[in-house]
């Protein structure tokens, strides 16, 4: 069973639920959390970071949102299933692509456009042929 490791660095800039957020995606990324590994409790972790528990609370539904975990009742907030460090890395990827675009002020339309742009720009290797 992999063991969450995370750090907050108030001096980054960079809020600590997004910290939170992309270490849980990094961690899953590398296979340090598999499918079926328990994350802390939203308590237990906020007060090991000395955060409120309301910024662990949004690092781990936008962390749902995104398909990398699952919250269950009994079985508290785990890795999900059927995901693979190939669609956390893309997932995250496009949510950063979203944040990007809209801080932009680009439309969400604009945002799809830059995405399909992105698409047809970028070279797909043949079948069999090496990356």
């Amino acid at each position: 069973m992999g063991e969450l490791r995370v750090e907050i660095d108030l001096r980054t800039g960079l809020a600590p639920y997004e910290q939170i957020r992309s270490q849980v995606v990094a961690h899953v990324a590398a296979g340090r959390l598999r499918v079926g590994d328990r994350l802390p409790t939203i308590r237990a972790l906020a007060t090991d970071l000395g955060l409120a528990p309301g910024t662990v609370a949004r690092a781990y539904r936008e962390l749902e949102a995104a398909g990398v975990v699952t919250t269950r009742r009994r079985a508290g907030t785990v890795v999900a299933d059927g995901v693979s460090p190939t669609d956390v890395a893309a997932r995250h990827a496009a949510h950063e692509l979203v944040r990007t675009g809209r801080e932009a002020g680009l439309s969400d339309d604009a945002i799809v456009d830059v995405l399909r742009g992105a698409l047809l720009g970028a070279h797909r290797p043949e079948r069999g042929a090496p990356h």
